[in-house]
């Protein structure tokens, strides 16, 4: 008696439709917004969970501090919250770029208070640059440093990881020696003299310009999913449901008037202090530019590709040296950007900035935010995910009054969390 099984046509429809929504996008296949939805359950049962573990772990963070000091979601303290995540944030978005190709760069934590240390010096000069030029001359050096060792790595054929731990090394001593250079006798400390600069963390948009900000942004980017749905369509190409990308842009929207309603409650004691902070516009630009780059361009596809095989990207005519020096190119010049940000937030740059331990926050947000320790898995805004719950942990556990060794332990349990669903996850993909 036979026992061969057969399968119906329904069978096989059903088979490769659930195969197809584990490869392939939700937008790409869906044609409904509940269809949307079932794709991409699908995905997360198969293991492309994408930021979902984040948030979920998000939330649970902040609903348990928030249960422990009643403090936690007042305005005043969420909107300190978005000043303290900044500088993690954009750290470990520099990060994301080196990560993506399966290496890693531990030098951007002092590189980038070099960097600071440059553009900080040309402003206390008794003839100070333009604020414009300092910035530039110190977003220069730290994307200078990350093409050295990016070149030097491609040509010599060395790990990314002695590389750039040399380049630690090498970054903590120039720091040392640029400040006792640029301010010999000031303690090792340089005060940062604009008021420009210093209101990225400190300054604060007026009331009705959040609200235009926010407006605007949202708006450019509805318009802009809309064009690029319809171009999409016009050319026989596959593009989201209209209902996903509606609620795509009400989500945005509704996150925007959160962030302008928090950051327009008075949070001052002597004086009013309103406004949504500059830092959070700051990081939302370099946020939407860098996802625009590795997502929509040519040498986003190539970051990508090399990430998920090497080998492979190079047989397909791919300069695999020119992107990698291009990416730690860029991960020096976010690191620059976060070394602004960083002195405006203390008012100066210092000579016991501890870069190891920054470039640690880095990798933790970069890595909590889904980005692979192997290369070809990651986006910008789980790096944002990332730094926030990384600055949740701190400052949760600041205002529960516990120290360091509270915050580095919790911090270390989220990574390990983390790195385990990526790893339980890849061996899904795999045995799938």
């Amino acid at each position: 008696m036979s026992t061969e099984l057969h399968e119906t046509p329904e069978t096989l429809d059903e088979t490769t439709a659930d195969e197809a929504a584990r490869v392939a996008a939700p937008e790409i296949i869906a044609g409904s917004l509940g269809e949307y939805a079932r794709i991409w359950w699908t995905r997360v049962r198969s293991g492309e969970s994408g930021a979902l573990p984040v948030i979920i772990g998000l939330i649970a963070i902040v609903t348990y501090f928030q249960v422990r000091s009643s403090l936690f979601l007042s305005a005043g303290n969420l909107v300190n919250l978005m000043n303290q995540a900044a500088w993690i944030v954009m750290l470990g978005m520099a990060e994301v770029f080196v990560l993506l190709l399966g290496e890693i760069d531990l030098s951007i934590g002092y590189s980038s208070a070099i960097g600071a240390t440059i553009t900080v010096w040309l402003l206390s000069l008794s003839h100070p640059v333009p604020w414009w030029l300092a910035v530039l001359a110190g977003l220069a050096f730290t994307s200078a440093y990350g093409a050295i060792q990016g070149v030097i790595i491609t040509r010599l054929k060395l790990p990314s990881f002695v590389v750039t731990l040399a380049g630690l090394l090498l970054g903590q001593g120039l720091l040392l020696w640029a400040i006792n250079a640029a301010a010999p006798g000031s303690g090792g400390t340089i005060r940062l003299n604009s008021s420009i600069l210093n209101g990225i963390e400190y300054g604060a948009m007026s009331p009705i310009v959040g609200w235009i900000v926010m407006a605007a942004a949202v708006a450019l980017a509805g318009v802009y999913m809309v064009a690029r749905d319809s171009r999409r369509r016009a050319s026989n190409l596959a593009a989201p449901p209209a209902s996903v990308t509606v609620l795509k842009v009400a989500v945005m929207a509704v996150a925007g008037v959160v962030v302008v309603l928090l950051g327009n409650v008075n949070r001052g004691v002597l004086v009013v202090l309103r406004g949504v902070p500059w830092v959070v516009l700051v990081v939302l630009v370099v946020l939407v530019a860098w996802s625009m780059l590795l997502g929509r361009t040519r040498f986003g596809r190539y970051v990508y590709a090399i990430g998920g095989n090497a080998e492979a990207a190079r047989r397909a005519g791919i300069n695999l040296s020119r992107i990698r020096v291009l990416a730690f190119t860029l991960a020096g010049l976010t690191a620059g950007i976060m070394g602004i940000i960083y002195a405006s937030l203390l008012n100066g740059v210092s000579n016991n900035v501890n870069g190891g331990q920054n470039v640690l926050y880095a990798v933790a947000a970069a890595v909590i935010g889904g980005a692979s320790l192997f290369g070809g898995r990651g986006k910008m805004l789980g790096a944002v995910l990332g730094g926030l719950v990384v600055a949740v942990i701190y400052n949760g556990l600041y205002l529960l009054g516990l120290g360091a060794a509270a915050q580095d332990m919790w911090t270390a349990l989220v990574l390990l969390g983390a790195v385990t669903v990526d790893t339980l996850a890849r061996r899904g993909r795999a045995a799938q």
